[in-house]
């Protein structure tokens, strides 16, 4: 049988969505073109530092496709996924942190008389990384901290069976709307203010520092390193679009868009309502949490104050700009506004003198965000996104049974009569 006759859901998803096609070979060449102008593989135009930069933004576009996915296609307004990037952070950064402090303590213990014991040289470590808070002993959770593959294991896990765990307990209770956006604010609040603790065993306010170093690679210049976690953070970003483009597409995108359109009647013709939200939600909080072990090695330091409430509401404003409900306005968003904070926040931009005041951007940026998002949710529903519809000159759809929403298979203004 020819392509040309199988049925659409049988077809490459490439054939389907040649959007996809199109922001993989975007991605593929800013990539490229990245790598030809850097410091570690190319001919050093763009600084290692504004390559580390870049690689945050990827991983930030990540996240913002995860809380596309969860928000603009399931209608799951989530104030907790910065929660789960967040663990994903301090999960690879364990195992940075233990391994590089072990090949410090071995290589300090190494010129004494007899050599040192396995117990030595861990509470020597142990010494180490929590003598900044008073302690001296590794806390439980530590326990395979010197297991890179179970550290990876963690990223994934931890932060799926809390998404899990949690999101089942709010479905099965029907807990919807702004009721649940309260509920998962609410859970990162309170693992926020644990992690503050000295004794949550992460370090409290302190956070886990020094992760940009990778161990047993410290004759690699952090040129060479940038390029590396850059090239990570593309592929993931590459992958995560397709897997969000393929969830999103055939019948299970329907229902969850249905879902999202119109809850109580997918529920009446006898769908699982809850059991959907659950797998977008457990999905996209792993999603999140491998664009955080991704992005904190990048930026060397991790704390609590990483994953305050205040983040997620960040990342739903990214979304929202960029356009929510299509996969590539949230990339779009998270990276204009990424940039644009490292723009503003970073000293970069001039400051302004009216005469009677100068407006200094590092304390207006977050006044600049909020009146774009204003701005944006009541001029341009569409977000940034929307550009592409005006750029590809299309025209608003005769609405006869057309679409209503920004994807294909939202309500219909037929059904919507009904």
């Amino acid at each position: 049988m020819s392509d040309a006759t199988l049925a659409p859901a049988r077809q490459p998803i490439v054939r389907r969505y040649p959007v996809v096609l199109v922001f993989l070979g975007c991605l593929a060449l800013f990539t490229l073109g990245i790598t030809i102008l850097s410091e570690g593989f190319g001919i050093g135009v763009i600084s290692t530092s504004f390559v580390k930069t870049l690689g945050k933004t990827l991983c930030l576009c990540l996240v913002a496709l995860a809380m596309d996915l969860v928000w603009g296609y399931c209608g799951i307004l989530s104030l907790g996924h910065m929660a789960f990037f967040g663990i994903g952070g301090y999960a690879i950064g364990m195992w940075l942190m233990y391994a590089r402090t072990e090949i410090i303590v071995v290589q300090s213990l190494s010129a004494a008389p007899l050599p040192p014991t396995v117990q030595e040289i861990s509470d020597g470590i142990a010494a180490q990384i929590f003598g900044v808070v008073g302690a001296s002993e590794f806390p439980p959770i530590w326990a395979v901290a010197h297991s890179l593959p179970l550290q990876l294991a963690a990223v994934v896990l931890v932060p799926g069976l809390l998404a899990l765990v949690f999101g089942w307990l709010a479905f099965r209770s029907r807990v919807t709307g702004v009721y649940l956006s309260i509920l998962t604010q609410a859970m990162t609040l309170a693992l926020a203010l644990y992690l503050f603790q000295n004794d949550s065993g992460l370090r409290g306010n302190n956070g886990l520092s020094g992760l940009q170093n990778l161990p047993g690679l410290g004759d690699v210049p952090q040129s060479t390193v940038s390029i590396w976690f850059f090239w990570a953070s593309a592929l993931a970003l590459g992958l995560g679009y397709v897997l969000c483009t393929w969830v999103v597409s055939g019948k299970f995108g329907s229902v969850i868009r249905a879902i999202r359109d119109d809850e109580s009647r997918v529920r009446f013709l006898g769908y699982p309502v809850e059991a959907y939200k659950l797998f977008v939600f457990t999905l996209t909080a792993v999603i999140a949490a491998i664009a955080g072990a991704l992005y904190y090695p990048q930026a060397g330091i991790i704390n609590p104050a990483e994953i305050a409430p205040i983040a997620s509401i960040y990342l739903a404003v990214w979304v929202a700009i960029g356009g929510r409900g299509r996969l590539y306005g949230a990339v779009i968003g998270a990276a204009f506004v990424s940039l644009l904070s490292t723009y503003f926040t970073g000293g970069q931009a001039p400051d302004i003198n009216l005469g009677f005041y100068t407006i200094q951007w590092v304390n207006w940026w977050t006044v600049l965000l909020g009146l774009s998002f204003v701005v944006v949710t009541l001029f341009a529903p569409k977000g940034l996104g929307g550009l592409f519809d005006l750029i590809a000159a299309r025209r608003s759809p005769d609405r006869h049974g057309a679409d209503l929403g920004p994807d294909v298979g939202a309500l219909r203004e037929k059904e919507a009569e009904k």
